[in-house]
């Protein structure tokens, strides 16, 4: 059944994908984005309406002109340093933008929402892997703003009958395999494009925080999941929505994990090139290991991850940024 569905963050990484998923899947998604952190040419499936969630007026109107029935909330901020130097950014735009989302969503009659949420609300593992039943105790502003979020989602279940899933992501990673879309953040933070840009000459280095870990080789490990195999378990969260089910909480994650020097030398592999490196301390609060265990999200979404090999992950992020920037940068370090 075709439905309206409003992707909030939808220019943005993850969300553009879900967005291309979605339409697939033979969706309308409108994408409702500040553009802050997204981009407006990974806008491709739908319209963009450019506003900011703590706009609850304009919210209500988009969601009843377009007759939106489900909402995707991807609208976050997400870095965990910054959270720690400015947490009432985080608490402002995550939080109370999300109780914007929220209160516009039941004025308008929309009943269903899937929300990107993250490991970073368990805090530091204390068993692996980590399934939903883990105690739930962030050590950063980005965790504990995204935990209020998912309690505040059960509360509305239960007062207004708003149906949500939260899927808590571990690592997004790679790239669409066709080339449409891919990682684009700045700052970026995220291990394999960095290894990319280091390599590209598009800067110094790639740093390796932590190399004394108690793991095999001394550097972290993070299960990875490949960005279109996330964008799946969002349209997977929908239909299991629409089919009347009530509101969960759900991992997704590949179950195996992937040491930061294991990245390197798969990205080397791929590019043919040494990433340069330097090793560099650890980033505070930062466990050695994150591993997740998704076997509920497999159980009630029919969810599995297809494309999340670490050779796929590191291919489609290298093809992706060789061919929108890379090969001129490529060809200007040889």
């Amino acid at each position: 059944m075709r439905r309206n569905v409003l992707v909030a963050g939808g220019a943005g990484y993850i969300g553009s994908h879900v967005c291309k998923a979605l339409a697939a899947a033979g969706h309308h998604p409108i994408t409702f984005d500040s553009l802050v952190h997204g981009h407006a040419w990974a806008v491709k499936w739908g319209p963009l309406v450019k506003g900011d969630i703590a706009d609850t007026a304009l919210l209500k109107r988009v969601l009843r002109r377009h007759d939106v029935r489900a909402v995707v909330h991807l609208a976050a901020y997400a870095y965990v340093g910054e959270s720690m130097r400015d947490p009432g950014k985080y608490f402002s735009n995550n939080v109370a933008g999300t109780i914007s989302l929220l209160n516009a969503m039941v004025a308008a009659g929309t009943p269903c929402l899937v929300l990107s949420s993250t490991c970073a609300t368990y805090g530091l593992p204390e068993v692996l892997p980590i399934d939903e039943s883990h105690p739930q105790r962030p050590v950063n502003p980005y965790g504990e703003s995204k935990l209020c979020v998912e309690r505040a989602l059960q509360w509305y279940e239960g007062a207004h009958g708003l149906r949500s899933v939260a899927l808590r992501y571990f690592n997004a990673a790679g790239a669409d395999r066709e080339g449409d879309i891919g990682e684009d953040h700045d700052p970026e933070t995220h291990l394999i494009p960095l290894a990319i840009q280091a390599v590209l000459g598009l800067r110094k280095e790639l740093q390796v925080l932590g190399t004394a870990y108690a793991t095999p080789d001394g550097t972290a490990i993070r299960d990875f999941t490949h960005v279109t195999d996330l964008a799946a378990a969002h349209v997977a969260a929908l239909d299991y929505l629409a089919a009347g089910n009530r509101g969960v909480m759900l991992n997704l994650g590949t179950g195996r994990g992937h040491s930061v020097r294991e990245v390197i030398r798969e990205v080397e592999r791929v590019a043919g090139r040494r990433v340069p490196s330097r090793d560099a301390p650890p980033r505070p609060g930062d466990p050695p290991v994150l591993v997740a265990a998704s076997e509920r999200a497999a159980r009630l979404l029919g969810w599995q991850p297809r494309q999340s090999d670490l050779a796929t992950l590191v291919e489609t992020a290298w093809r992706w940024h060789l061919g929108r920037r890379g090969a001129r940068a490529l060809r200007s370090a040889a």
